[in-house]
């Protein structure tokens, strides 16, 4: 098994259960709230860590009472962390809103510490980055400090991983370091222009990406599965499921942590996606998102059904 790094955010999640949104300036009453763990890095390095990968976590924390959850959420997921202490700034914090009828979830994340994460931090953790058998970033930090460490990841021959998430808009350098780029149907719109509702939209969306210099692209469709678009193969992998939806939150994450995972322990792509997809699949039919990362002995389970 090679070892995976990934970098990114931890953010406390706060998460408000109610039948719809409240409008600007009204208050509604909800049905339920959780304080937990969050943020897309640190989700898909609990997914990794809870699937048995050798995984290190890259990040920022501020010196409070949020650090030390997630200090303790990767201490449980066996997750090992590189973590620079930020005292003058804070752990940061995500508002989740999911919608109880079908468990749709909208988000605001303030990542705190994290967003003072810079190149000169990764030069710091180089070796760290380089030592990788695979290394996964996503944009909830600076983008110049994702770049920085794809750069470094790549010249030293590591198997790199994009997930570009949240949207933004990205330098052309940033998708030649990828080896595989892991949008969502929104992102993939955002990347190319192109509207993505079917998987033959995917496709010729991926397509683009391609031109652009990436490596590989998976395309995450939620309830349809995910397409690995490549210049040799396009495969559409149906989802797979575990059980009733309880909550979309942390899909994505699941999915990218459990695809990581199954590189690292050198299954070929097309069945680390299907991989995924189980991970993702477990992952949603539990609340919360560390707390709903499934074990290699349940993913294992759920395969071997489907």
């Amino acid at each position: 098994m090679k070892p995976v790094v990934v970098l990114g955010v931890f953010v406390a999640d706060t998460a408000y259960r109610a039948d719809r949104q409240p409008r600007m300036g009204e208050t509604i009453l909800g049905n339920s709230f959780k304080l937990g763990p969050g943020g897309k890095g640190s989700n898909q390095a609990v997914a990794a860590g809870k699937l048995g990968a050798d995984i290190t976590f890259l990040t920022r924390l501020g010196v409070d009472a949020f650090a030390d959850m997630a200090k303790r959420t990767w201490k449980d997921a066996g997750v090992k962390s590189a973590v620079i202490d930020t005292p003058d700034s804070y752990t940061g914090a995500a508002y989740i809103f999911v919608e109880e009828g079908s468990g749709n979830n909208a988000i605001i994340v303030s990542p705190g510490a994290a967003m003072l994460i810079s190149p000169a931090d990764i030069e710091v953790n180089a070796d760290l980055i380089g030592g990788a058998g695979v290394f996964v970033t996503q944009l909830e930090q600076p983008i110049d400090a994702a770049l920085r460490a794809l750069e470094i990841a790549r010249g030293a021959g590591v198997t790199t991983i994009l997930n570009p998430a949240p949207a933004a808009r990205l330098p052309d350098r940033i998708f030649t370091l990828c080896d595989y780029l892991t949008p969502n149907e929104t992102e993939t719109e955002e990347l190319t222009g192109l509207k993505v509702s079917s998987v033959d939209d995917a496709r010729a969306a991926a397509g683009k990406l391609l031109e652009k210099g990436v490596g590989a692209v998976i395309v995450t469709l939620g309830d349809k599965g995910a397409l690995l678009h490549t210049r040799d193969r396009s495969e559409h992998v149906p989802a797979i499921s575990a059980g009733p939806v309880v909550e979309t939150t942390g899909a994505g994450d699941a999915f990218n942590g459990g695809f990581a995972a199954a590189l690292s322990r050198g299954v070929e792509p097309l069945q680390a996606v299907r991989f995924a997809c189980a991970v993702a699949g477990i992952s949603v039919t539990r609340p919360g998102t560390a707390p709903s990362m499934p074990t290699l002995r349940e993913v294992e389970a759920l395969l071997a059904r489907n």
